[in-house]
């Protein structure tokens, strides 16, 4: 990379992305000062386990519009001393008690670092004894472990917000803010680089629906958003607890199925005319104590009016499985368009300015190991061991690949070219300096294999308990009809 040495480096955050980054900027014994900031307490990113109950949905409007992340005023003069700030930053995590992977462990894990084979009860009931699938907390101490080891806990600043990223001069300043019991502390350090790893799976994403606001403010909790989910035993044991479950992909398919499976709620899905999730189908909807309806189109009182001009009355809780939004309330330089960062090539570097770089900025699949490979390639670009092609070049293939997949989620989306994005990532990363560095190992298709493997294994659990439903209810109405002759 040109210019001056890059000897002091900044990541932001410590889920996956984060500690791969951290891992692949040591290996290569480059630089004077590595510097990582993390919001939690902890590392893990969004696999830790919360024990505090999740906060009331606010700001309907705001999570609609995809503006409910913006940045907080940065005081006059730093250092300083502030009163403890009280504005949603959306930090809780989306994991409750007996969450799983969706993904096999082998396509997920690090190609150093293989993902412990500890196998849940629940996963080996679903999934048979050689289930691929672990628990949360065998991900979270995964990551913890690679946290930890070397030292790299020393590195870390815990409880720490970066509120700003501006380059100034040749230099990155970035405004750190500390959660205190009672009061924050605000600060400023100057780096050379930084890495984006602080993930996108934060800010919920709710659609505008009239009504829906008042909903919410008459019965509080009464609306909530999949990564406020903790969990079945809140909708069981509740005589005519009424669910709506919003949204045809993973989250909303995990819950709306867990519901319906395990609890006494009758459990309606709004899925008719939405497409489901390309890697694990709809099945998990035909459970046939899941009701199927078409969009929402307003709400009044209990009542969800729905597109078809039905309606479901007397509902106790509307839960949306509807995805995230993309915020860097910390970076103004940099926009986000059409939930996505524009201008990064290969989906990693800023092409504006190379000394910042991103770690997760893609769509699902092959993660965590996706990761792995753009983290070696950061960290190479910042030793100088590793070179990009021109800006023509490197502008030239974002135009390509919004006229091939079009300016949204889809550019961001790896599949189906698994093998092509990883070999040219590996390629563009190179060997490094010999000794040092992370070194990337030839593309697998064995990996997207188990990728896809695991999706049909879960959609041939689903499948099969459904029929196993469906038979429970015959067997159950055979009786009853009896009983009324």
């Amino acid at each position: 990379m040109a210019g001056s040495p890059i000897k002091r480096v900044a990541v932001i955050g410590t889920g996956p992305a984060g500690a791969i980054a951290v891992d692949a900027l040591a290996q290569e014994k480059h630089f004077d000062i590595i510097r990582v900031f993390e919001r939690r307490e902890g590392p893990g990113g969004c696999w830790i386990g919360d024990v505090t109950k999740p906060p009331a949905i606010s700001d309907l409007k705001a999570l609609a519009e995809r503006s409910a992340d913006p940045a907080l005023p940065i005081p006059a003069t730093l250092p300083a001393q502030t009163p403890k700030q009280d504005q949603p930053r959306f930090t809780e995590s989306s994991v409750y008690p007996y969450l799983e992977t969706n993904v096999d462990a082998l396509p997920m894990e690090f190609s150093q670092e293989p993902i412990p084979v500890v196998r849940s009860e629940q996963s080996v009931q679903n999934h048979g004894p050689d289930t691929p699938f672990r628990r949360w907390d065998v991900i979270k101490g995964y990551i913890t472990s690679l946290v930890e080891r070397n030292g790299y806990s020393d590195l870390i600043s815990y409880n720490t917000t970066v509120e700003l990223v501006t380059k100034v001069g040749s230099e990155w300043e970035v405004t750190l803010r500390r959660d205190g019991s009672k009061s924050d502390y605000w600060w400023v350090e100057k780096f050379d680089a930084v890495v984006v790893a602080s993930g996108h799976y934060w800010v919920p994403y709710v659609p505008p629906i009239e009504g829906l606001e008042e909903f919410e403010n008459q019965r509080p909790g009464s609306v909530i958003h999949s990564k406020h989910f903790r969990g079945r035993e809140k909708y069981n044991g509740k005589a005519g607890q009424r669910v709506v479950v919003v949204g045809a992909s993973v989250s909303a398919a995990d819950i709306a199925f867990d519901l319906a499976e395990s609890t006494t709620a009758e459990v309606h899905a709004v899925v008719i005319g939405h497409t489901p999730n390309g890697y694990f189908g709809d099945e998990a909807f035909n459970h046939p104590r899941i009701h199927k309806h078409p969009s929402l189109r307003r709400v009044s009182g209990r009542t969800v009016f729905l597109e078809d001009q039905g309606e479901i009355q007397g509902v106790d809780t509307i839960i949306f499985g509807t995805g995230y939004s993309w915020t860097l309330p910390f970076l103004p330089s940099v926009p986000v368009r059409n939930n996505r960062v524009p201008g990064l090539y290969q989906h990693v570097v800023w092409m504006q300015d190379p000394t910042l770089l991103f770690v997760g900025a893609v769509g699902a699949g092959l993660t965590f190991k996706i990761f792995e490979w753009q983290a070696v390639l950061a960290a190479r670009l910042l030793a100088g061991r590793a070179t990009l092609p021109s800006l023509e070049a490197m502008q030239r293939w974002e135009k390509d690949r919004v006229a091939a997949r079009g300016d949204g989620l889809k550019f961001s989306l790896i599949f189906p070219d698994f093998e092509d994005y990883f070999e040219t990532v590996r390629h563009l990363a190179g060997e490094g300096e010999g000794g040092k560095g992370r070194q990337l190992p030839i593309f697998c298709p064995e990996w997207v294999k188990a990728f896809m493997d695991g999706h049909k294994r879960r959609k041939a659990m689903w499948k099969r308990k459904n029929t196993q439903a469906r038979a429970a209810l015959t067997k159950q109405s055979i009786p009853e009809a009896r009983s009324r002759l």
